[in-house]
Formats: structure tokens, sequence, C-alpha cells
């Protein structure tokens, strides 16, 4: 399930094309993406490690799955099948909002993206694809937050952008 192409949009999300994942990256063209955020029943946040062999964000930390939807893939469809793919976990999503961000990353490389956030509830054992993920944890939103403001270069740059928004949509 490895996804080569993404998806480019404008500031609406409207779909203008597709290029090569990487030459997005490093164009920094803007592209749809999607970030899958777990909780469990203890309201715990399941996250991943990323893999050491991803071409950026390698070994950071970030929300339990995240992906870009393909030519035509309805994007709620494309998160649930990554998540199953990524995680080993099929549960239902929900939408909860969406956000365009751009950031340098390493490597030389640029994320775009327009990033619609889903978020769902599963009391699984994840059981993850080595191929993406090196490791997974569970953890509450008050020591994410503190480890995110101790130690920000542990996690992934979306993460650190989408995670207070979505959390404050939650409250509400």
């Amino acid at each position: 399930m490895e996804r080569n192409e993404v998806l480019l949009v404008d500031k609406n999300d409207n779909a203008i094309g597709s290029m090569e994942k990487l030459v997005a990256h490093e164009q920094g063209h803007l592209h749809r993406a999607f970030s899958v955020f777990i909780f469990n029943e203890k309201d715990e946040l399941l996250l991943q490690q990323r893999a050491d062999e991803k071409y950026h964000g390698a070994g950071l930390w970030t929300n339990t799955c995240c992906s870009h939807p393909q030519m035509n893939e309805i994007v709620l469809e494309g998160a649930k099948k990554r998540l199953q793919f990524e995680m080993g976990i099929d549960c239902d999503l929900e939408w909860v909002y969406s956000f365009i961000y751009k950031e340098k990353v390493e490597n030389n490389l640029i994320e775009h993206e327009y990033d619609h956030v889903f978020k769902g509830y599963s009391n699984e054992k994840p059981m993850p694809n080595l191929n993406e993920v090196k490791d997974y944890k569970w953890m509450s939103i008050s020591d994410i937050s503190s480890d995110v403001t101790q130690n920000p270069a542990h996690y992934t740059v979306w993460f650190k952008k989408a995670l207070p928004e979505l959390v404050k949509r939650m409250k509400k």
C-alpha cells in the first residue's frame, strides 16, 4: 500500500492534479493529507513512533496514523484503510476539522498540506506494520502536552499543529 503520488489541491481543497510524493515535498506543493487520532476507553491517545526508514519524520512520535488519500479516493475511506495498514486497527472514524500548514522539515523537504483530521475510539491492541511504525504507546493528553512542551523535537510538525485544535474541539 505504498502511496507514491499525492493529490495536489488549492486552498479550498479542490483537486488540481497529482505529483510524485517526494517531488511534492521537495518543492512544497500544497497537497491533501489526513491525520488519524485514536483514543481508548481511558481517553488515552494512541501514538506511533515513525519507522527509522521514513524519508522524513523518521523515529519521531506522531498521531496514530497519517498519510495521503489517492486520486478518486474518499478521504475518510483512505484514512480507514491506512489505519488498518499501519496499526492493524479497524474502527469508525469521525471528521473533526481540516487545516493548512506549511513547514520546512528535515532533508530539505517542505510539508505543505491540507490536512483532514479524524478521530476514533478503539481498545484493540495495535498490530503495527513494522515498515511504517517503530513503536507505539497510549498516553493521556495532559502527559502528551507536557512532553511536547519539554521535548518538541521528538514529535512531528503536523502532530504539534493538529493536537491543540483537536483537543479544543473535543471539549465542546
